[in-house]
């Protein structure tokens, strides 16, 4: 059974502590605005699934209870950086299971200012569901004061720069790419305009990775409504709909263990998971126009370029510095200002990737509309760890 987004909903990503709004009141003005967009009321939804990270226990009925008391199932999902994509994934393997067919599939952060602690509390790695991916850090780079997951990301983009010889400013063009982008995003974090030289000037949060190239922490929510093909039919929602072509999910395999940064923060993840969509959807990344893809810091932007068969493996810098990922060239990627710039709300954002797509597969992405978008790709990855690849189409 075919799966369809028909109604996509998100707040403005906001710094942490800067608006006085509870994780609550986040979803229901997401939760709304998707219901809204499809026209259809909470009372048809049958199952809700709601991804968070850093919310207590059934923070997730806490939240869906906003949008209506009607008793159906709520799911709490946590499966860090990837945990909006989670719950669009339940939502969709509802749907095509033919177990439901209208799903809400919601996301939410309310975070603290200042880095993320890496997931160990209180400093103790020992314990830390990603000790194993750190050790393989601390093995080949030692382990510095910066923040832990800037450090492993930069560590990373220290590999690929001596493997390959690509440049700091390689790298800051990323984060320049992104920036742009989003300045014609009302719903992203920041809409300032930087130049590579700036990004590359600013404060260095660990070599070579500044401040213009790293995600911020961030408040929000994004909700995505998945139904069946007979919903779309019986609630005449044809011009609403876009199809999950398909999907798919990798966690961590030996090969993420090797000893290489690049590995460990999830490259052979996304290679994996783009590898089973494209076979699965007889599609590929030629068939793409629009990409929304984990840009948690700029190196992985370009490490993910690779996984997914953009370009051959080491040609990433290259690929950026030609401008075919942004408008007038072969992809745009990220046209929502990426994760760099809209903001890293951990539960909202696999979410607020689809929610992007949708507006630009349907032609109501505004000033910053895709020409032509026809096929777009949506890219989740966290630590610990977890990949998810959607496809999606018109």
């Amino acid at each position: 059974m075919k799966a369809y987004i028909v109604g996509v909903g998100m707040t403005k990503f906001e710094k942490p502590e800067s608006r006085d709004w509870q994780y609550w009141d986040m979803v229901r003005e997401a939760g709304a605005a998707a219901l809204a967009d499809a026209g259809v009321g909470y009372g048809l939804v049958e199952q809700v699934p709601v991804g968070y990270c850093f919310q207590a226990s059934t923070a997730g009925q806490r939240a869906a209870y906003e949008l209506g008391l009607t008793g159906v199932p709520v799911y709490n999902v946590n499966n860090n950086c990837a945990t909006g994509s989670t719950a669009l994934m339940m939502a969709r393997q509802f749907v095509q299971g033919g177990i439901s067919d209208c799903v809400l599939a919601l996301g939410f952060e309310k975070m603290k200012r200042g880095a993320l602690g890496g997931g160990a509390d209180g400093g103790d790695f020992k314990t830390s569901p990603v000790a194993r991916h750190y050790g393989i850090m601390a093995a080949g780079h030692g382990f510095e004061m910066s923040p832990p997951t800037a450090q492993i990301f930069g560590n990373a983009a220290r590999e690929h720069m001596e493997r390959y010889g690509t440049t700091a400013a390689q790298l800051a063009m990323v984060g320049a790419k992104n920036h742009r982008h989003s300045a014609d995003n009302p719903n992203a974090q920041f809409q300032d305009v930087y130049t590579v030289e700036e990004i590359l000037a600013a404060k260095t949060i660990h070599d070579p990775l500044t401040k213009l190239q790293c995600s911020p922490t961030s408040d929000g929510a994004a909700a995505a409504l998945v139904v069946s093909e007979r919903f779309v039919v019986r609630h005449g929602l044809h011009d609403k709909a876009v199809e999950i072509v398909a999907q798919a999910m990798t966690t961590d395999t030996a090969d993420s263990f090797g000893g290489s940064c690049i590995d460990v923060v999830g490259k052979p993840m996304t290679a994996a998971a783009a590898r089973q969509v494209y076979e699965a959807s007889g599609l590929g990344i030629e068939d793409v126009d629009v990409i929304e893809l984990h840009d948690c810091f700029s190196v992985n932007e370009l490490l993910t370029y690779e996984a997914l068969g953009m370009c051959a493996d080491g040609a990433s810098g290259a690929l950026v510095e030609s401008g075919a990922t942004t408008y007038g060239g072969r992809w745009v990627v990220n046209p929502s200002g990426g994760l760099i710039s809209k903001g890293h709300p951990l539960g909202a954002t696999g979410l607020a990737q689809a929610a992007e797509l949708v507006w630009q597969l349907r032609g109501e992405a505004g000033a910053r509309q895709v020409p032509g978008a026809g096929v777009g790709l949506a890219h989740n990855i966290g630590l610990g760890g977890a990949a998810v690849v959607t496809l999606l189409r018109r």
